[in-house]
Parts: C-alpha cells; sequence; structure tokens
C-alpha cells in the first residue's frame, strides 16, 4: 500500500517518495506521530513573505515546521552515542535531529548545501542500526520551485548545490539511508501562497 496510506490532498501537494516501508510502520507502530505528520502536511502553506525574507540561521520554513511539531511533544534531539572495542569506549558522535519523538526522526532541509542530505542519511542509517529510531523522514523543496524564486528575484539564493528533492533522491537510491526506512516529502508550488 505504501504511500497510498496518505491523503489525497498529501499527494497532490507534495512530490512523495517512501522506503522500506516507511508509510506502513508509521501507520502501524507510530500512529500518534503519523498523524502529527499527516496534520502537518494538511495545514502547512509556503508564503511569498517566508521566500522573500533576508536569510539567516534558520528559515521561516523550517521554523514553522519545527513549531508545529515542537507544540505536539516533538523535540530537537542529540544523541549520545559510543562504540566499546575491548572495553574501550569510543565516542562516536551523530549530530542533532531536527524533530524527534518516539524513535521517528524528521530533517527539515529547505535551503542548505545539498551534502547536508548525506549527512542526514548517514545519521539515520546509523541511528536505525543503533535501534534509536525506526523511520527517518526528510521535508524538503521541489526542485521546480526555482521558477518561483526566479520570478520573485531569489533565484541565486535557491542555487542548483542546494538542498531540493533531485539531489535526495539518487541518495536514498544509492544506499545512503542503509537499512533505515526513509520518507521524503517535497514541497511543491501547490502549497505557494502569493497573497501573504
Amino acid at each position: 500500500m505504501g504511500i497510498g496510506f496518505l491523503s489525497d490532498y498529501i499527494l497532490s501537494n507534495y512530490e512523495v517518495h517512501e522506503w522500506k516501508h516507511a508509510c506502513a510502520i508509521l501507520r502501524s507502530d507510530f500512529p500518534s506521530e503519523w498523524k502529527d505528520i499527516i496534520d502537518l502536511l494538511s495545514q502547512f502553506k509556503l508564503p511569498k513573505s517566508w521566500i522573500i525574507s533576508k536569510g539567516g540561521s534558520k528559515s521561516e520554513i523550517s521554523s514553522a515546521i519545527d513549531s508545529f511539531l515542537y507544540q505536539r511533544g516533538w523535540v530537537e534531539k542529540e544523541f549520545e552515542t559510543s562504540v566499546i572495542v575491548d572495553d574501550v569506549s569510543m565516542d562516536s558522535p551523530t549530530h542533532k535531529v531536527d524533530c524527534y519523538r518516539n524513535k521517528i526522526a524528521l530533517e527539515i532541509e529547505w535551503n542548505n548545501k545539498d551534502p547536508f542530505f548525506d549527512r542526514d542519511l548517514n545519521n539515520f542509517r546509523l541511528l536505525f542500526d543503533l535501534r534509536a529510531i525506526s523511520v527517518g523522514i526528510i521535508i524538503t523543496r521541489c526542485d521546480h520551485l526555482q521558477v518561483i524564486f526566479n520570478e520573485l528575484g531569489k533565484g541565486s539564493s535557491y542555487g542548483n548545490s542546494t538542498t531540493h528533492l533531485s539531489k535526495l533522491i539518487p541518495r536514498i537510491e544509492g544506499g545512503s539511508g542503509g537499512g533505515c526506512p526513509i520518507l521524503a516529502f517535497g514541497i511543491t508550488n501547490k502549497l505557494y501562497d502569493k497573497s501573504c
């Protein structure tokens, strides 16, 4: 069934890719987190003002997604991991996950350099192998939004070497996420609201 578990609204407003039965696992084993993701995606809009605002440490898009999930008990999470060989412990650090709850990890990659996808997928792989997460989710943008960015005079801020769906999919298909079930959502132009 896979992405067929998602509503028609989500399937028509996001480009969705799934690996290793991520939807079935979320829906069956993590219904509360599944509902949070569905609710998030069902209410999200992409206002023009968020695109044209000056850059900074975190975009308004990422902040809006974080805020929605944090209000539902998700947290930014850093894991302390180490490897023990012959009674010698060596730290094996991971990076923070943007949003985490109950073994579900979600990353938002709106406009970072595309190697951030490598970092996220490697983190998902490691945390899944350590049984710290069960599913990894990435929300990013679809490539065709570049037309809107160009029209708004922001095209150079969203270049080809930044995070967008066509940079993510080959990495996942190439095995960068290891055995971790992954769900990827690309924000499409249907969510763009030029009135605000």
